[in-house]
């Protein structure tokens, strides 16, 4: 069976970090200056466990309040659905994915049945610094697992399931590595630079 999209006519760009590294940040830039759709996993779930009959919603509420990350299959189905509607509604065939994939099957099944990926940037952050950011964002984000008991989780949840994804892709020399230690502005110059030379 081959991929729903073909990546001749579809860009997907995965944006991968730690909790807190920026990624909605420098997201949100690239789509003002590309009009890329930005799809955030995490945003996608918070959405669907809310959706009035949604069938997932219990499941996925319970995982994400353990830290855990939901079933790969109801997170791609979400992915692909959305993909689906920017291209159907927008004509906009030009994806970034932001927190995602967060594991190595999520990597496998979306390359080989959604579409493959075009690179991987990878926003790298230590945790000291993310931990500060997550708990000041806590301060006004009503994010359940906005907390250090929960952000302590997601740190190890990302090493321990997300880093191995980005070491599968630096193997296919498909990632773009950029500290995010620096101020926005920096990091976001260059993201930009990657950004325009993959898809120059």
């Amino acid at each position: 069976m081959s991929p729903t999209f073909n990546s001749e006519d579809v860009l997907v760009i995965f944006v991968l970090g730690g909790p807190g590294a920026g990624k909605g940040t420098q997201c949100a830039r690239l789509v003002d200056e590309y009009n890329f759709c930005h799809l955030s996993a995490g945003d996608l779930l918070r959405a669907e466990q809310n959706r009035e009959g949604s069938e997932a919603g219990q499941l996925i509420k319970s995982f994400i309040k353990e830290g855990k990350i939901v079933p790969s299959y109801v997170t791609l189905k979400l992915l692909e659905n959305a993909m689906q509607e920017s291209i159907t509604q927008n004509n906009n065939k030009r994806f970034l994915i932001d927190g995602f994939p967060r594991q190595m099957d999520q990597a496998e099944a979306f390359d080989r049945d959604i579409c493959q990926s075009r690179f991987i940037l990878f926003l790298d952050c230590p945790e000291s610094t993310m931990e500060q950011r997550l708990l000041k964002r806590a301060e006004t984000s009503g994010r359940a697992d906005d907390n250090v008991d929960s952000i302590r989780k997601r740190f190890n949840t990302f090493v321990t399931t997300s880093m191995p994804v980005v070491d599968y892709y630096k193997q296919q020399n498909k990632v773009v590595q950029v500290d995010c230690t620096a101020p926005v502005d920096d990091v976001y110059a260059l993201v930009k630079a990657a950004v325009n030379k993959q898809i120059a």
